[in-house]
């Protein structure tokens, strides 16, 4: 299998986008996968594993963490469906011997960060530049539609408040168009019977 050339310095490996079409929200977390990972360094996601395992000490659990077996399921069916990403994790290669054997692991920001160190090649420091930019880009649009939704809701709160005014303003002007029928005062004198 021929070996992969590092791009000419200066030239992205990757556009951002796909790197933040490979981040995933899994426990709450944005992570991406070790098998995405292991492609974006261009290393097979063993070798990366391996590398991992040597150094787990640099890896606590919210630097790194292992799928569970309902996890993995729930993201093979995900991507399995998704025509825009294919993954290591949903389909074997053709002519492959069946896909993963065990659970992926899930690196979040910090544990991307740390990635570089472990693997120690210009590669990765260069993608690690683009994965971190990619998640601080994620953070970033959440935070904007964060602030959306609240002035989304806030408006929703004044509609709601001058939509109650407003129906009691039509209530007033409805009693004073249509008064209510008055009943005379006293007593009332029976009209004679005609025979």
């Amino acid at each position: 299998m021929p070996k992969k050339l590092p791009p000419p310095p200066g030239e992205l490996p990757v556009p951002g986008e796909l790197v933040e079409r490979r981040i995933y929200l899994i426990r709450g977390q944005k992570v991406m996968l070790d098998s995405d990972l292991a492609e974006l360094y261009q290393v097979a996601t063993k070798r990366l594993n391996e590398a991992v395992r040597r150094n787990i000490n640099r890896f606590p659990e919210d630097f790194m963490f292992q799928l569970s077996e309902e996890e993995g399921d729930s993201l093979r069916s995900q991507i399995a469906t998704s025509n825009a990403l294919t993954s290591q994790t949903a389909m074997s290669k053709p002519g492959g011997r069946g896909g993963r054997r065990t659970l992926p692991y899930a690196f979040t920001e910090h544990g991307v960060a740390m990635l570089s160190s472990v693997l120690n090649s210009e590669r990765a420091v260069q993608m690690n530049i683009i994965i971190i930019r990619a998640f601080v880009r994620m953070r970033e649009l959440l935070a904007s539609h964060k602030s959306l939704a609240d002035k989304i809701e806030k408006l929703e709160q004044t509609q709601t408040r001058q939509g109650s005014i407003l129906g009691a303003v039509v209530q007033d002007i409805q009693k004073l168009k249509n008064p209510p029928v008055t009943r005379a005062i006293g007593f009332r004198i029976p009209s004679p019977k005609k025979k």
